[in-house]
């Protein structure tokens, strides 16, 4: 019998049967994990470098100014209020300008 007929028959090996699996698993890591690290990566970054008068977007949706910076947290005005927000809540810089 030919190789052929023998994968067609299910008379393959295990390795050929698992191939499309992991194909599945180095799609998904290529498209949905990978892209996620890097981002994360860069958000971990941007965290690291903020400063006060930077204007940020917590997790919350809370948009406001720095006013001072803290080892686990962040004192920021919002309008008229002053809040006290963790690292771990920032979901980003600011990039809108408002007129």
């Amino acid at each position: 019998m030919s190789t052929s007929l023998l994968f067609f028959q299910g008379g393959g090996s295990a390795l050929v049967q698992f191939v499309p699996i992991l194909l599945i698993i180095g799609v998904f890591y290529m498209l949905l994990i990978r892209p996620q690290q890097q981002r994360q990566r860069k958000l971990q970054k941007t965290i690291k470098e903020l400063k006060a008068g930077d204007r940020i977007v917590t997790s919350g949706g809370v948009i406001g100014v720095i006013t001072s910076v803290k080892d686990t947290s962040f004192l920021i005005r919002s309008e008229k209020s002053i809040l006290e927000v963790a690292r771990t809540s920032i979901a980003g810089i600011d990039e809108e300008v408002k007129s």
